[in-house]
């Protein structure tokens, strides 16, 4: 018995006068569907003339319905395109994980359970069906068609940065929460291609298959679709960049946030300590000190995590671990300026206070990426 009734996998089919071939896609997925796993199939048909859809619509009428698998249909009124119509069926989507896969046979539904598995097992973000990698390769294409194939994705991994073997794959599996807040424009007809390049630093995955050219209806390919995909390439080139300029004004930004808390910082840990220390008690200089350092630590923790990080996460157990972090790394640093300042000025003889810049400069910068990336988990260049 399925505990939960919510489908954890999204299967998007997006078809386009396959009427020869979509029956025996879904007989097929639903024959090798993951096991015990809640699954949802969707097929959107772009206004099929050959009535796709139709056919599709008359299956259902007959489909005997199962706890763990659905199957819906969405009919788009016009021939929208490919990425549009993945994009539709992602909207519509109720799984936490999303399949992509092609309608034609092309991709073998045999080979969904183990995109599945390699997310799970790998932990990874994307697991691709990988054409290019050892045990993957093609069926049935002529040379120019792999030629051409060959050169696109030359193209794909060296004009926009991609080091995935089969970037211009159309059978792919990624977790949800990826493109939670990414604005995906389906600007050209292989979408992964497209999240790739807005999901820089993921995980992925690239399993081996072998794909076959379809054996019914006609292939989609035409110079249309093939200047499309040129120009979308160059749309991800110039986004990339953009992002580019973006984290690096986002990173330095942060940084200097990070510098103005030090510096906040700095004027707690003096302040409390002369107080303590004469102010208003006698308390021993190194107690009143030690003091001092603890509440700059802290009110450093807490000011970069609100305001350098915009992290407003405050459950316990996560700002404990956080804190605990935090204070780590900034006794680190500590060690680092007074071992710089020492190796400086004993070894080098650089003076004192250019040694105290140096050192400050660097414990602080290395304080701000180890915290940035294991304190606050964010990318480095972010």
């Amino acid at each position: 018995m399925i505990e939960n009734d919510k489908p954890q996998i999204s299967i998007i089919i997006p078809t386009y006068n396959e009427s020869q071939n979509i029956l025996q896609v879904l007989k097929s997925i639903k024959d090798n569907l993951p096991k015990k796993i809640v699954t949802q199939t969707i097929v959107v048909d772009d206004n099929s003339p050959d009535g796709t859809g139709k056919i599709v619509e008359e299956y259902l009428k007959s489909f005997k319905k199962m706890a763990d698998y659905t199957i819906e249909i969405i009919h788009r009124k016009t021939k929208d395109g490919l990425g549009s119509a993945i994009l539709k069926g992602i909207q519509q989507a109720k799984g936490d994980m999303i399949v992509v896969m092609d309608s034609d046979f092309s991709h073998p539904p045999q080979i969904i359970p183990k995109l599945i598995e390699s997310i799970k097992k790998y932990q990874c973000d994307i697991a691709v069906a990988s054409r290019y990698i050892n045990g993957g390769k093609i069926q049935g294409w002529s040379l120019k068609r792999k030629l051409m194939s060959k050169f696109a994705t030359f193209v794909a991994k060296k004009g926009l940065g991609i080091n995935t073997k089969d970037p211009m794959s159309g059978f792919f599996a990624f977790k949800r929460n990826i493109i939670k807040e990414l604005n995906i424009d389906a600007i050209g007809y292989k979408i992964l291609l497209e999240i790739l390049v807005k999901t820089k630093g993921v995980n992925i995955k690239e399993i081996p298959y072998t794909f076959q050219n379809r054996e019914l209806g006609s292939s989609k390919l035409n110079t249309k679709i093939i200047l499309d995909y040129y120009k979308s390439v160059w749309k991800l080139y110039r986004y990339d960049k953009q992002q580019e300029r973006r984290s690096s004004v986002k990173f330095l930004s942060k940084a200097a946030r990070f510098y103005t808390v030090g510096a906040s910082g700095f004027v707690v840990n003096y302040m409390i300590s002369l107080l303590l220390a004469g102010g208003v008690s006698d308390m021993w200089y190194l107690h009143a000190n030690v003091i001092g350092i603890i509440a700059s630590i802290t009110t450093n923790f807490i000011l970069n995590k609100t305001w350098t990080f915009a992290d407003r996460d405050f459950r316990i157990k996560k700002t404990i671990s956080q804190y605990g972090k935090f204070a780590m790394f900034s006794s680190l640093g500590a060690l680092v300026q007074l071992g710089m300042v020492y190796f400086l000025v004993d070894s080098n003889e650089v003076s004192y206070p250019l040694a105290l810049i140096l050192a400050v400069m660097t414990a602080a910068f290395g304080n701000f990426v180890l915290n940035k990336k294991f304190t606050f988990k964010e990318k480095l260049l972010n």
